[in-house]
């Protein structure tokens, strides 16, 4: 009747069956995509109209890796989702880490205070970018966008000591080789491995 996915909210009063209300359901990037497509299949919508009902914007959901919404996330600071996609890895801190661990087929996070060009290989052997300085446009934000790689940056709220080699978060101290998961849609930095779709 409504040609979408609908969330009903009924009761049943002295045995009879009472319709509150109904709305379009919420849902996922993926399961909207899912809905669409199938409803094409079944000729409730034309292919267009299935077309119509994708956020383009909600695309880059299913292009790139992303955190399970069902996950426990320990957040650990938070900067701008500077590049989409979510990853996993053990923390280094220098672009010659990044590589040595890539050819020893470990997953790292390239965390540095702001990216140069010099950090490129680095950038391209990491899961991932985080910095704590700069912004939507920054070296490292543009780089991993262009690498298709997530990044987070501008975490101002991280404290990156390269002579210590250690990453300050609340009170918390994280080393290098240390796992942390970084969410380039929404620029969360959390503590250890979570689950990802």
């Amino acid at each position: 009747h409504y040609r979408d996915m609908q969330d009903l909210e009924f009761t049943i009063e002295r045995g009879k069956l009472w319709m509150l209300q109904t709305r379009s359901g919420k849902r996922t990037a993926k399961a909207a995509l899912r809905i669409a497509v199938e409803m094409a299949k079944d000729k409730l919508i034309t292919r267009e109209e299935a077309v119509a009902r994708i956020d383009p914007a909600s695309l880059d959901q299913l292009l790139h890796p992303t955190i399970d919404p069902k996950a426990a996330r320990d957040v650990i600071g938070v900067g701008l989702p500077a590049s989409p996609g979510a990853a996993t890895g053990e923390i280094v801190f220098s672009s010659g880490d990044a590589e040595d661990a890539k050819a020893q087929g470990r997953k790292v996070i390239l965390v540095r205070i702001e990216t140069s060009p010099e950090d490129i290989h680095g950038m391209h052997a990491a899961e991932g970018i985080l910095t704590t300085r700069g912004g939507m446009t920054s070296h490292a934000a543009v780089v991993a966008r262009g690498m298709g790689k997530p990044c987070v940056s501008g975490a101002g709220s991280l404290r990156v000591d390269y002579k210590a080699g250690t990453l300050i978060s609340m009170g918390q101290t994280f080393r290098k080789g240390d796992i942390i998961t970084i969410d380039g849609a929404n620029g969360q930095v959390l503590k250890g491995a979570v689950a990802m779709l």
